[in-house]
């Protein structure tokens, strides 16, 4: 409907021909913008934005082919027993003596395009210090410079940039010079955004300057399989006999390389190669949104909620039907991804994010999932792991877990404490006053002891001293004006404290 407006008016006999009238005209529109786009650089810039637009065009097109959902309901199937296998049983296989071998074919790939906008920084979300000053970018170099020294190999990490974060990384990385790293980076494309009411783009020149910067976007991860074989990079690896890359987010501090993983994908018979594997991990009621594995047509695919018909929302969301989410730990073959890019076989859903510019503008970006991939690659897998392999910081409540004494942290790799009875994380909520990482900062003297905490919610102006000690469920709410500060050295256990410090039982 937002796309053909005249619809309703037009006799059903010539409904379909109209509308492929109408998509043509708009298609034929977007290609003539898109080229007057390409006329406002020279160069190299115009090269790398014309390789851009050819991706672009093309999810543009399937955009408008888009009839009604990507999946039919009634065909969606649980996945056979065997295509989701337990960590346990994969793990029980042992490791060879011949663990450099394997290593030897690995490459991390971080995706690192995302900025710290939501945490009130500014730059790379990467960049920003998580644990006792180190960023998610040392503890990344950490974990593999650990793996190359034990192990005495050359296991190479390449950052997926986006045009908001490559200048910043790149100036970064030159302090790893003396790291055992090899560290490469290539962008992820910049696709225009998109105007909702006529479907042409925003942005008039390719210049980022002033108010055209918003007329831009990073394309969704999905973009990386694109990308990375534009870039040069993937055929380069290939030539230096590796054979997968671990994808994870940057600000996913469970995803470590997994030896395990790494020998079940490397010692498999040729003919029954695994060509793609997802970590998938149990669902709880804060994950309820995440994408799950179904069977469909044949295929293991995923299934993301923005896929969901809106009757059957409840219903994706349950936890017993859909037991299991992605946490975007996957590892692929680069051998598959070069066969399935040059037979231009791809296929990833079409997410329509809608979004409003900051002067009011309703616009809209396509983008697409690295993970909806999986139905184009052979005999893939998912593997259902620990919790602890997804422990994604998005906020400043996540912040609090990974920077307490929940936490220990060795070669990069943030392990739970074994003084902590549960292996459930805490539930933290943290009220808008936290919100922004310096802003949080000042708040706390020093981060809690919350090794027995279980429950911890806080709202309004408050305050942490040092040494403060929390256990089972703590409610500290300041009412609007109040401001609450707990003094230091206190220990609060299944308290509830509220407007002008007065401490209840819980």
């Amino acid at each position: 409907i937002m796309i053909f407006p005249l619809a309703n008016r037009v006799p059903n006999k010539g409904m379909a021909q109209f509308q492929e009238m109408m998509r043509q005209q708009l298609e034929s529109s977007m290609h003539t913008e898109l080229e007057k786009l390409l006329n406002t650089v020279t160069g190299a810039e115009k090269e790398v934005s014309k390789a851009d637009f050819e991706g672009f065009k093309n999810l543009f097109h399937r955009f408008l082919q888009v009839k009604g959902p990507s999946v039919e309901w009634v065909k969606i199937k649980r996945p056979p027993e065997d295509s989701i296998q337990p960590y346990d049983k994969i793990a029980a296989r042992g490791l060879p003596d011949n663990v450099a071998d394997s290593l030897n074919k690995l490459v991390v790939v971080k995706l690192n395009g995302g900025l710290g906008t939501s945490m009130g920084c500014k730059g790379p979300k990467s960049l920003i210090s998580v644990r006792n000053e180190n960023t998610f970018l040392d503890l990344t170099v950490q974990q593999i410079e650990h793996l190359n020294k034990t192990y005495n190999t050359d296991v190479p990490l390449v950052l997926m940039n986006s045009f908001n974060t490559d200048e910043d990384t790149k100036k970064i990385l030159q302090k790893y010079t003396h790291h055992r790293v090899k560290i490469h980076t290539f962008n992820q494309s910049r696709y225009p955004r998109i105007n909702k009411e006529s479907l042409l783009p925003v942005a008039t020149s390719l210049t980022m300057n002033g108010q055209n910067a918003e007329g831009w976007y990073p394309p969704g991860h999905g973009d990386i399989y694109a990308s990375f074989y534009n870039s040069g990079l993937l055929n380069q690896l290939i030539a230096q006999g590796k054979e997968y890359i671990f994808v994870s987010n940057i600000d996913n501090l469970g995803a470590t390389v997994d030896l395990n993983i790494l020998h079940h994908l490397v010692s498999q018979p040729n003919g029954k190669r695994c060509e793609f594997v997802m970590e998938v991990t149990d669902k709880t009621r804060a994950d309820v949104k995440g994408g799950t594995l179904i069977q469909y047509e044949g295929k293991l695919r995923l299934l993301e909620i923005a896929q969901v018909p809106k009757a059957h929302v409840d219903e994706f969301k349950s936890v017993s039907k859909f037991k299991i989410f992605n946490t975007n730990n996957l590892w692929i073959s680069l051998a598959a991804i070069k066969r399935l890019q040059e037979q231009k076989a791809m296929d990833m859903e079409i997410i329509v994010n809608p979004k409003t510019l900051d002067g009011g503008q309703n616009v809209i970006q396509l983008e697409t999932a690295v993970g909806a991939a999986i139905k184009c690659f052979d005999n893939a897998l998912g593997i259902n792991v620990p919790r602890s392999r997804f422990l994604p910081v998005k906020t400043t409540s996540d912040l609090l877990l990974v920077m307490s004494n929940l936490y220990s942290l060795e070669a990069g790799c943030l392990t739970m404490s074994p003084k902590r009875e549960f292996p459930t994380t805490p539930h933290v909520k943290l009220g808008s006053s936290f919100t922004k990482v310096q802003e949080y900062l000042t708040r706390f003297e020093s981060i809690p002891d919350m090794l027995e905490l279980d429950h911890l919610t806080v709202s309004g102006d408050v305050t942490f001293g040092k040494n403060v000690s929390l256990k089972g469920t703590v409610i500290i709410i300041a009412n609007h004006g109040d401001r609450i500060d707990i003094p230091a050295g206190s220990m609060l256990e299944n308290k509830i404290v509220s407007g002008n410090l007065r401490i209840l039982d819980h």
